[in-house]
């Protein structure tokens, strides 16, 4: 029975004579049946709503069609739903099969982060879900993406350093076979600025755009933005004040009225230290001391 049949269409990605097509493999029951195959592409246009780009009758087990960046763009999510009929009887048709969404771009593991201020650093993934063809006037297989980060909020540019920091502003996406829907990656790490201020949870963004190319169908492609979430660790706080009063992170009071210079602080786990310089400002009445210089590391 044609209702009976499983023909799992699935999507994938290659080159042919240089240029890029998608290709809808379904499975070809073992019967002794003629079937023909009608091949429905289709691409998400808007959340939910999905349009027809294009429509083939065939004898194979597959159906191609190519990404010419015009009704099939890099950031499109492409379908392909499939149905068998016999040659004899075309109004006997099996259920139309969808395969899964095959999104055809640039994509970034994971699609968003949420850091810390602790100075751990992250690895994203870039990778390339289609692949990529030499550029006629060179040999290199490759897209070089251009790295961005912005802060994102009202104040973002009163908030003094940025919120994370890249390993690279450049990475180059090189060809390869394609397997598990990835047919070029590179790797970046990103890591939270510490910045020391109790200034709140803040959101930034990573862009990546293509430069330097001439091909239609990656010169008008920007991937989507990696939405980067940074968690704001607590900060601790010691003050050298007036003639000097110290307050330590842990809240005890000390006076240190000396002349000379002297060690504030110092991490025990980290390259951290801060010096400070105090000089004679009391005068002939009183034995007193100021801060006059300040060296930290």
């Amino acid at each position: 029975k044609l209702t009976s049949l499983a023909l799992k269409p699935v999507i994938t990605a290659e080159l042919v004579h240089g240029r890029v097509y998608l290709k809808c493999t379904y499975s070809r029951p073992s019967s002794k049946l003629l079937l023909q195959y009608v091949v429905v592409w289709t691409r998400l246009s808007t959340p939910g709503k999905t349009e027809q780009i294009q429509r083939d009758t065939t004898l194979q087990s597959f159906s191609y069609i190519e990404m010419n960046g015009v009704n099939l763009k890099l950031g499109d999510t492409v379908f392909c739903t499939v149905t068998a009929f016999t040659t004899d009887t075309p109004e006997q048709q099996s259920l139309p099969e969808e395969s899964k969404g095959f999104y055809a771009g640039i994509k970034f593991l994971p699609e968003s982060l949420q850091i810390a201020e602790d100075g751990k650093e992250h690895v994203l993934t870039i990778l390339s879900t289609v692949p990529i063809a030499c550029s006629g006037h060179s040999d290199s297989c490759k897209i070089t993406l251009q790295l961005s980060t912005e802060d994102l909020g009202k104040n973002s540019q009163l908030l003094g350093p940025p919120n994370i920091a890249l390993s690279a502003c450049q990475v180059d996406l090189l060809r390869a076979p394609c397997s598990e829907r990835s047919c070029a990656a590179a790797a970046v790490t990103v890591t939270a600025v510490t910045d020391f201020a109790q200034d709140g949870n803040r959101i930034s963004r990573i862009r990546a755009e293509p430069v330097g190319q001439r091909d239609l169908l990656w010169r008008a492609y920007t991937p989507k933005d990696v939405k980067v979430t940074v968690r704001d660790l607590p900060t601790g706080n010691c003050y050298s004040f007036t003639d000097p009063h110290i307050i330590t992170f842990d809240g005890w009071r000390y006076d240190n009225y000396k002349i000379g210079t002297f060690l504030l602080c110092r991490s025990v786990s980290r390259a951290f230290e801060v010096h400070v310089r105090q000089w004679d400002c009391g005068g002939h009445r009183s034995a007193t001391a100021c801060n006059c210089g300040v060296a930290a590391r």
